[in-house]
């Protein structure tokens, strides 16, 4: 039997050269499932996405989705894409057994909690808004961080700091100004030790960064940090909040899973060689 995928639309092209593509999973010519393709040229780079891959369940477990996914993968080759990010659920154990299988590894855990009530924050610390003149510092050092990450991931430096350059920019149009972001700093016994940059994302808030300074860390000011999170959260009328961890990061892990935060999807990529 042969498994192929079938465009089922014309694909779509956005303004910024975005692209995505919905095709059906067919096996010598029926369909069996599903699979959307897409990509983000200005938040990932040359990165490709598998938003969906579906098999109906009477075609489960004969090896479709593996075919269909290595079919996706040659598809965003030839849309120029360098690498090729999923989310699978945290439960799927098939799903990320599969993707493990193909190569696919882990580069971030996306984890919520729902909020009911705003927790106490210790008495030395207190949060405040980042004013207008602090602003232009941090955000430089957010968009070089964030840069840092995606040159670990295979960009150049160019790449990667043009690449911190849109997402900042999209995040922050009208910088300090710019209606919605949430950024808060704050103090312990009057020292500013972090930084917290929150927002909406429908009907839930998201933790966008966490930052605390180097020679503050370990003392407990990520974890008020994530409670000014929960607070604001709530305060905007919003009963949840998630965030995404980096592999890896153990700590960070460690202290969202006290806090109660529990993972509901895995974020998996894979370089296209």
């Amino acid at each position: 039997m042969t498994t192929t995928l079938r465009p089922t639309a014309p694909e779509r092209r956005a303004h910024d050269g975005a692209r995505s593509r919905t095709y059906d999973i067919c096996v010598n010519g029926r369909p069996v499932g599903r699979v959307l393709l897409s990509t983000d040229p200005g938040a990932k780079g040359p990165a490709g996405r598998i938003d969906r891959l579906e098999v109906d369940p009477p075609d489960r477990h004969r090896g479709r989705g593996t075919v269909a996914a290595l079919a996706a993968e040659e598809v965003l080759r030839a849309w120029g894409c360098r690498w090729v990010e999923a989310a699978v659920p945290a439960d799927a154990r098939p799903a990320l057994g599969l993707a493990t299988a193909l190569g696919y590894t882990e580069h971030a855990r996306s984890l919520a909690k729902r909020l009911t009530h705003p927790p106490a924050l210790p008495a030395d610390d207190s949060p405040r808004p980042l004013d207008a003149t602090a602003f232009p510092a941090w955000l430089a050092a957010r968009q070089a961080a964030h840069a840092e990450t995606w040159t670990a991931r295979g960009l150049t430096p160019g790449e990667a700091a043009a690449l911190s350059a849109r997402v900042h920019a999209r995040a922050f149009p009208h910088g300090h100004a710019t209606p919605g972001p949430v950024v808060r700093v704050l103090a312990h016994r009057g020292t500013d030790v972090g930084t917290l940059w929150l927002e909406r994302r429908g009907e839930s808030g998201y933790v966008v960064d966490v930052h605390v300074a180097p020679e503050h860390r370990g003392r407990g000011h990520g974890r008020t940090l994530m409670l000014t999170a929960e607070r604001e959260t709530l305060a905007l009328g919003l009963g949840g909040l998630a965030l995404s961890v980096a592999a890896g990061n153990t700590p960070a892990r460690r202290l969202h899973a006290s806090l109660g935060y529990r993972p509901y999807a895995i974020g998996l990529s894979k370089p296209l060689l």
